[in-house]
């Protein structure tokens, strides 16, 4: 890409857009300069710009997106026929495990979220599709990274905060990389309340007919009801029926 072909004020106006979240649902001018480290005088006009064409609100002081924002991640899930094709599977798999399941994607350092079908909430935070988690702390997305060559997934891992979410949290790169090793040895990923205390999970990777890893496959539980040592003896049957049948089916 040459470098007169990058618009540097659409990429800062992302920028902006991504500053919102969960914990942050209303930002003002100030706040959403210091998160994003972009000038205050940009992030006015990004933010103004943004509450003109309707995908923020504007009280005076504060700025929210509004449901049009939505049209920007809609365009992906309803281009993209991973979803349409997991979701009854998914459901199958739910309702079966008695537990939430869902398939992921990896982008960059973080997992997306693209299928959901839950049981009950077994995280303080309410996942759906277009969520986003760590992927190093995250079953699939161990997954994911154990399916990348080693130096790739160790070029991820050292560009990622590896914050101690909890005291069970693996933080160290190298062992990391070591996980990831016996993650793509067992084929398989378990997570033992690293993300969040009182959540496990397991996950495997959803390989089309080509081999390829497209996705991540995953079944959360809460610790209290099943230790995670006890996780792939009670769900990695039904997930490995789920990984199989839709493995002719995903591109």
């Amino acid at each position: 890409m040459r470098e007169t072909d990058f618009v540097s004020g659409f990429a800062r106006g992302l920028t902006v857009i991504e500053a919102f979240g969960e914990a942050q649902p209303r930002l003002s001018i100030a706040e959403a300069a210091k998160i994003t480290g972009l000038d205050r005088a940009t992030v006015r006009r990004s933010l103004l710009t943004l509450s003109e064409l309707g995908y923020a609100d504007y009280d005076g002081k504060f700025f929210a997106l509004t449901p049009k924002i939505l049209r920007l991640g809609h365009a992906y899930l309803s281009a993209t026929p991973l979803t349409a094709i997991v979701q009854p599977h998914l459901d199958q798999l739910s309702e079966k495990a008695g537990q939430s399941a869902s398939v992921s994607v990896l982008d960059g350092t973080e997992v997306v979220y693209v299928a959901r079908a839950s049981q009950r909430r077994v995280m303080s935070i309410n996942l759906m599709p277009g969520s986003r988690l760590p992927a190093y702390c995250a079953s699939m997305g161990r997954v994911l990274l154990a399916a990348l060559p080693e130096a790739e997934a160790r070029d991820i891992l050292s560009r990622t905060e590896l914050k101690a979410n909890t005291p069970h949290t693996k933080t160290d790169l190298e062992e990391l990389v070591a996980e990831l090793r016996r993650v793509r040895d067992q084929g398989y990923a378990v997570i033992d309340q690293e993300l969040e205390l009182g959540l496990c999970s397991i996950a495997v990777p959803l390989i089309n007919a080509r081999g390829r890893v497209v996705a991540a496959l995953n079944i959360g539980a809460p610790a209290a009801h099943v230790a995670a040592d006890e996780l792939a003896e009670r769900y990695l049957p039904l997930l490995k029926d789920t990984q199989a049948a839709l493995r002719p089916l995903v591109q």
